[in-house]
């Protein structure tokens, strides 16, 4: 049984002068939730736009849904802009699905392996999104091999 979602409406707030995106949780989260840290979360957005992230406190009295400019770019709308939001909280496994070919690079690359597989959900997928994105094969190869490279040197994400 999912338990009713929860909505409002909401304006689009630009983070400082980033060309980043959120808005602000409205609710107590703690009383809503039960939790004080960031909870995991499924968004939609102007019943369209569907959003897996977390509802967090950063440095703000309430917490709040980071808007990804993808996000922005399907709704079609930006900073100052009201958005209507559904959630609920999201309590399945995150998990990234990886292709054979990149599967295959791991295998070979134990450390990388490892050192992937202690990452958060969020830089796997930026990490595999950004080779997927790749539009030709020499791309996508080229993508692979630095992936490694930057795994390696420890960088956690794209």
């Amino acid at each position: 049984m999912n338990p009713q979602p929860i909505q409002f409406k909401a304006i689009i707030q630009q983070n400082g002068e980033m060309n980043a995106a959120f808005v602000e949780f409205p609710f107590s989260a703690e009383e809503v939730f039960n939790k004080k840290g960031q909870i995991k979360i499924r968004a939609i957005f102007d019943q369209k736009v569907e959003y897996r992230g977390s509802l967090a406190k950063m440095n703000s009295d309430c917490h709040i849904l980071g808007m990804t400019q993808e996000v922005r770019k399907q709704l079609g709308k930006t900073f100052g802009d009201e958005v209507s939001v559904s959630l609920t909280e999201d309590k399945e496994e995150r998990t990234v699905e990886i292709a054979d070919d990149i599967a295959a690079l791991f295998n070979e690359n134990p450390e990388a392996k490892t050192s992937f597989e202690k990452m958060s959900y969020t830089h796997k997928k930026e990490y595999i999104r950004w080779i997927e994105d790749a539009k030709k094969p020499e791309t996508r190869e080229n993508r692979k091999v630095k992936m490694i490279q930057m795994i390696l040197a420890g960088k956690k994400g794209v």
